[in-house]
């Protein structure tokens, strides 16, 4: 039985810089790249859960007196 697996097209990107040696100046601004993508994307979904919602700043300082 032979197992076939399907890699992701970001998995395909990464492998392509595995091949490159890579300067650590560029891993390390690579890395903060993808950390500031992904932060932005959670900020735009939280901000958007927010608008669905209705939240504002009272409901804010209600949560803050919670237990």
């Amino acid at each position: 039985m032979q197992a076939t697996s399907t890699i992701s097209n970001i998995q395909q990107e990464l492998l392509k810089l595995y091949a490159a040696n890579i300067a650590e100046a560029d891993l390390l601004s690579i890395k903060r790249y993808l950390a500031k993508y992904f932060a932005t994307k959670a900020i735009d979904e939280a901000d958007r859960i927010w608008e669905d919602k209705n939240y504002n700043q009272q409901t804010m300082d209600e949560w803050l007196k919670e237990d």
